[in-house]
């Protein structure tokens, strides 16, 4: 079905559907959302402290324009669309999930309640390996394709973790639903630094260290409206050996753009004015290792860290990323995701500020159907995390 999208934002407390870039000089609301005429599917904002129900409002101002955009694109595709093509529909055969369950159902069910990541992903990889010698025998006339096997198990696997969390209200680590992991902060770890902060929640640990600098070390840019500089930027780290892999070290990618400025867009509220603090401020969070929201580590990692610069910040954010299971009409809400409950659960919803306020948010679903309620306890969920 047609998707649509928007930008919204909120000039004198009224929200304003697709503003000019002169409008959005006095906005207090920098949201794009895209969506189906039924659903919202993806949302990246921030805002300077607006309250939960200010960006719900926000959130169904805009999924009213975009229920308008898909009516027009349906009424446009029934007017000169040509029928789909679904010839080419190839689905996994029921043999395939039948030989798969049978043979690696209960190693699986009983490998995701290892709490340790690299203990489970170690026993998770040898059960893999286990299920195609069984199913794909070497010098075999191979009855089924190793694809179709290694797709029936990650659909096992990611059936098998969702129904552990539905039914038992447990998950992989052993928290209860609305959890955080265990948080572990050292301050001034590098003596030499203007400010740095060790901040490690679980498995996922940022070394944020924060830099000051004068007027002329502003990180020069240029867009399509010339040429300009900014006196904050935070620069995000993601090497491979973080979660535990060999990779090249280059430029950086499009993931570390994506979470640097959101972790950046996130702390800009907080910032001091330049007539009261006039200097050039460079965050670095680098992600020594990581499982799931590292991202939000570089939020809680990073205003740590300026503050530990002397930066008269004016009041502490932090950020969690929350997840989703829904099935059918059952769902629940997981605080502090791992990354594994992002991979195969249905929801990454990263959110920051602090208790009277939100300064940034994104979130991606892989599924249609998440509702106006969902989303507010989702929400609430997150504000007391």
């Amino acid at each position: 079905k047609p998707v649509g999208a928007v930008r919204m934002g909120m000039i004198n407390g009224i929200f304003v559907v697709n503003p000019t870039f002169e409008e959005m000089k006095e906005s207090k609301l920098d949201l794009i959302l895209a969506g189906t005429e039924d659903a919202i599917l993806m949302i990246e904002g921030y805002c300077d402290f607006l309250t939960e129900e200010q960006v719900l409002d926000a959130i169904e101002t805009g999924h009213k324009a975009i229920h308008e955009i898909c009516h027009q694109l349906n009424a446009w595709r029934t007017k000169i669309g040509k029928s789909k093509n679904l010839d080419t529909l190839r689905k996994i055969p029921h043999e395939v999930h039948t030989a798969v369950h049978s043979a690696a159902a209960t190693l699986i069910d009983s490998a995701l309640r290892i709490s340790s990541k690299q203990m489970r992903e170690k026993t998770l990889a040898e059960i893999k390996e286990t299920v195609l010698k069984i199913l794909l025998p070497e010098n075999a006339e191979l009855k089924h394709s190793k694809t179709d096997v290694l797709l029936s198990y990650k659909n096992l696997q990611s059936s098998l973790m969702r129904k552990m969390v539905l039914t038992e209200k447990k998950r992989m680590d052993g928290r209860k639903l609305n959890e955080i992991r265990p948080i572990d902060i050292e301050q001034s770890i590098l003596p030499r630094t203007h400010g740095s902060s060790l901040f490690t929640r679980g498995e996922t640990q940022s070394l944020a260290v924060c830099t000051l600098g004068g007027e002329n070390t502003a990180q020069r840019y240029e867009d399509l409206h010339g040429e300009n500089s900014q006196r904050f930027y935070l620069q995000y780290f993601f090497p491979p050996f973080s979660v535990g892999e060999v990779g090249r070290i280059g430029s950086p990618g499009r993931r570390e753009i994506g979470h640097g400025k959101l972790a950046e867009r996130a702390l800009v509220a907080i910032l001091p004015k330049q007539e009261d603090f006039p200097y050039v401020i460079r965050l670095e969070s680098n992600i020594t290792e990581s499982n799931g929201s590292s991202s939000m580590a570089s939020v809680c990692g990073g205003c740590l860290a300026l503050m530990d610069a002397g930066v008269p910040v004016k009041r502490p954010v932090s950020g969690i990323a929350m997840g989703l299971i829904l099935e059918d009409n059952e769902y629940v809400i997981l605080s502090d995701i791992l990354g594994a409950e992002d991979s195969l659960g249905d929801m990454d919803f990263k959110v920051t500020g602090d208790h009277n306020g939100i300064t940034a948010f994104q979130m991606d679903i892989k599924v249609e159907g998440i509702t106006h309620s969902i989303m507010k306890k989702a929400l609430a969920q997150a504000k007391e995390g």
